[in-house]
């Protein structure tokens, strides 16, 4: 922003003081500038390349659904092709890594990094195109970090689905609370009566979408809540609570 003259000369050459309409008075000064707060430069949120294998695979399908083709961004870095083949390889070795062994995992772990590397740089060409703009950067499939730095108390989690893991495990899934620092699970064994048994603690974790509970009875039915922690209540309440049986 330009500055804008201020400061007069004093007094006229009769010793007069000048006022701010006298004739012929001479500015040399600059007015104060206002204060004004900078906008938060919006980034994209990283999360995907620590998130869950089935998490990575919904970040990329929703970016390749929803940047290519979109007007604000005409030159990604990555061509779609090149992101389609990448997932695919990806999906096909979780596939594979399920039923087989060490070397498998290991390749599924090196398509993982390969695609995730992929998503970094298109990343990086949202945040430099998106013109700090929160719309046009949520049009690109990629979500935002949060510039919301407020304390209110959180919203209650939902619980999406829970998924057998390993022989006596299940994995819990919710979806991402905003400001949440991370999440507590309780459980509770179904009696052959249908009543829940005594409530048992789950842990807490950092990603909503990949919440192991360990070491439960096969073939027993459990009923798991959530809830998020952080904000100004310190917690938010526990989710409505949903069942599912361990293999």
């Amino acid at each position: 922003m330009a500055k804008i003259p201020l400061t007069w000369d004093g007094k006229d050459a009769q010793g007069n003081p000048l006022r701010w309409d006298t004739p012929g008075l001479t500015w040399n000064g600059f007015l104060p500038q206002p204060n004004r707060k900078p906008m938060p430069q919006l980034r994209v949120l990283l999360g995907f390349a620590s998130a869950a294998d089935h998490s990575l695979e919904e970040t990329t399908s929703s970016v390749i659904q929803k940047l290519y083709g979109n007007a604000a961004y005409t030159t990604p870095p990555v061509t779609l092709v090149a992101l389609q083949a990448a997932l695919a390889a990806f999906t096909a070795a979780i596939a594979t890594a399920a039923q087989g062994g060490p070397a498998d995992t290991a390749d599924k772990n090196s398509k993982r990094d390969d695609l995730i590397d992929l998503l970094r740089q298109l990343a990086g060409y949202v945040q430099t195109n998106c013109n700090n703009d929160l719309a046009t950067l949520l049009s690109s499939g990629f979500d935002a970090v949060s510039t919301n730095h407020a304390s209110s108390p959180l919203a209650a989690p939902t619980i999406k689905d829970i998924a057998n893991g390993n022989s006596g495990q299940l994995v819990v899934r919710v979806g991402p609370i905003a400001n949440a620092k991370c999440y507590e699970v309780r459980y509770a064994l179904i009696g052959s009566g249908g009543a829940p048994g005594p409530l048992q603690n789950g842990g807490l974790f950092t990603n909503s979408r990949n919440m192991p509970i360990n070491g439960l009875t096969p073939g027993g039915n459990y009923q798991f809540q959530v809830r998020a922690v952080g904000g100004s209540t310190g917690y938010s309440d526990w989710s409505d609570p949903v069942s599912h049986m361990s293999l």
